[in-house]
Parts: structure tokens; sequence; C-alpha cells
């Protein structure tokens, strides 16, 4: 509800688009989201259930392993019954990215460390050429050329750069310009040192993430401190929040990224107090509940939940739909950052799934009512 502060501006790098199928990428689009399946590819409904997944929680963008031949003959199936685009990984194998461009991916990912020679890489530019794919030259610290790993002793920010550019001029050579590169490492500092060269150096889109982070929870740390840094610096067009966890559950903590940051705005914002003996409601479990109950909406909207008076009107005044801890068993609710009405501890979840989706459902103007709004109203 309250406008955008100037000191929370965050200024983009300016960079070329390409086209991800219908999606673009760089330039002045919003950045997107992707993940990746983990389904066996040739199971083609196990890989299309887990596609529409993570499309309903926000994907823009699903990436499919292509380790075989199979499994570029079940992404035509794939493709085709998928509500993104489809990026095809492809590894080792050239022939494999030739396949999935044939079956109509929307973006081959060659990993220069494994692709092989120039001449394979002509033949996989010209197949992406041929079925209008873009390309994305995803570079990992583990996984680099023997000739750069000799150059420098060990994978390093200026070996990922090196390597990136090296795989861009054979693109450039061939007059090919759809692409993006990312340069993924599992050390933090590594990848984000290695992007912040990248992107003084060429103009295309960057494909943001920390590879192999870990775990939810130590995943999403370590992703947050990485792509924080990055986004925050204006660097990312495409970003993948590598995580040991769902599909879904990387683009849920994705869009918590760029909503935090105010990259993008996607589902309701929940901001809430850690409570403490002040509070007059069990925050912690009726965040819980409001996030779960509200986890299906796609429409941007705050709540603040905040179990005492000492910071709730203060966060309320900054949010869409607020409720403030308060004494004797009733609670201040406030709509569009004023104080509404009050309600009891036995109405609070209700009551405010059922705000929050009125307020919606009536295109995100201050609920009508002719006086405050109260249970008994259904609301």
């Amino acid at each position: 509800m309250s406008q955008i502060r100037p000191y929370r501006q965050i200024e983009r790098r300016k960079c070329r688009q390409i086209m991800v199928g219908s999606v673009a990428v760089g330039g002045d689009a919003p950045i997107s989201v992707q993940t990746m399946t983990n389904t066996l590819t040739t199971d083609i409904e196990a890989t299309l259930a887990q596609i529409n997944e993570a499309a309903e929680a926000g994907a823009d963008i699903v990436r499919v392993s292509c380790p075989d031949q199979q499994s570029t003959a079940a992404l035509k199936q794939i493709v085709a019954g998928s509500p993104v685009p489809i990026v095809a990984d492809i590894h080792f194998h050239y022939k494999r990215a030739i396949e999935a461009a044939e079956a109509g991916a929307a973006c081959l990912r060659i990993n220069p460390g494994n692709i092989g020679s120039a001449d394979r890489v002509r033949e996989v530019v010209a197949a992406a050429r041929a079925h209008g794919a873009s390309m994305r030259i995803g570079v990992n610290g583990g996984s680099l050329e023997r000739h750069l790993l000799e150059k420098y002793a060990e994978p390093c920010p200026e070996a990922l750069v090196e390597s990136a550019l090296e795989h861009a001029r054979y693109l450039q050579d061939l007059d090919f310009h759809e692409f993006k590169i990312s340069v993924k490492a599992s050390d933090v500092f590594m990848a984000v040192a290695a992007y912040q060269q990248l992107a003084d150096a060429i103009d295309c889109p960057l494909h943001i993430g920390i590879t192999e982070a870990g775990g939810q929870r130590a995943g999403t740390v370590k992703s947050a401190i990485g792509l924080g840094n990055l986004l925050w610096a204006g660097i990312g067009d495409t970003i993948r929040v590598s995580l040991s966890a769902t599909p879904a559950e990387e683009v849920k903590v994705a869009y918590e990224m760029l909503k935090s940051l105010g990259l993008r705005r996607r589902g309701v914002t929940v901001i809430s107090c850690p409570s403490c003996a002040r509070q007059q409601f069990d925050v912690i479990s009726t965040v819980q509940e409001i996030e779960d109950r509200l986890s299906h909406i796609n429409q941007p909207l705050t709540v603040s939940i905040i179990g005492c008076v000492v910071n709730g009107p203060g966060e309320a005044r900054e949010t869409d739909i607020g409720l403030t801890g308060g004494g004797k068993g009733t609670h201040q609710i406030y709509v569009s950052g004023l104080a509404n009405h009050r309600i009891s501890n036995e109405d609070i979840v209700e009551h405010v799934v059922n705000l929050v989706e009125r307020r919606l459902a009536e295109g995100g103007d201050e609920p009508q009512s002719s006086g405050p709004l109260t249970a008994k109203e259904g609301v």
C-alpha cells in the first residue's frame, strides 16, 4: 500500500534482452524465476506434475535434465504439456542438445566444461537457430575445463569468467546472440565475485544462482546471502534458488528474496513479530496458519501480524491489513493503515483470511462497509 521510497529502489544493470519461449529475459523485463525438475524425465506424467506445481507457485521457466536419448524423446510431450517454457539441461553429449531443440525446448543449457569442441557447439547453435531456441552458457565451479584448471590451479572467479567469455565468443563468432550466462559455484564468495566481474565484461542477460546450496534451511540462507548481494547491486535477470527440496519450494524462496528487495511482488507478504512475553495471542501458530491459508493467493498484498502495541500500530500503517494484539482478549484490526475495528481471540485466523480475500475480491480497494467490519458480517 505504501509508495516505494527512493532509498528502496534498486537500479538494475542494463543489458540486452533475449526470449526464452514467451518469457523475456534481460532488458527491462521483470527478473524471471526458474526451477528444475528432479523427476526422471522419461516419467512424463511425474515430470509434468512437478512442472505444473512449480508453475502454480510462480515459476516462469522450468529446466528439465536431458541425460540420454530417451529423455529427449520424452521432452516433446513435456514441452507440449507444460504451461511455461522449458529449458533443456544438457551435459556431455551435444547431440542431446540438438534433439532437445528439435523437441521444442525454448532454451538449451550447455556446460562449456563438458559439451565438447567448437565444431560441436556450431552444430548446437545451428539447431537452436533452426528451432527458435535461445541458449544458456552454464559455467560451474565444479566442472571447469581442464585448461583453465591447469592455468589457475583451482576454481576461482577469474576461471569461471574466462570460461564464460570464451564460450560467448564462440556464439558471437557464429552470429548467435540469443544467449544468457551463469557462473555458478557452491562457494558464495566465488560465485558473487564471478558474477560481479562478468557483469562488467559482457552485456548479455545473467542467470544467477548459488549451486548446490544445500538443504531447505541452510540452502535458503546461503542463497539469500549470495543472491541478495547480487540483486542489491542490480545484477541478475533470471534466478534459480538451488535447494535439496521440491522445485515449488525453490520458487517460493526465490519470490521471497525478490519481494524483500522490491524487485517483484507476488502473493501475500506477512510481516510478523518473533513474539515475546508481551504477546496478547499466540503469534507463531497464528502466522503459520494464516500463511498456509493464504498460500494460494497470487495477487500482491501485505499483512502485518504483531503481538502487542509496541510496534503493531506502526507496522500496520505500512500494510494493507494489520492485526495488533491488545488487552482483555481483543485485538485491533487495521485496514489501509487505519484502525478499523476490534476482534476477539477466537476470531483471529478466520477473520484475517476473510479480510484478505474480500479485499482482493473488491479489487484491492478498502473493504466497503457502512461501519467497522465485524465477524458477523462474514469478513
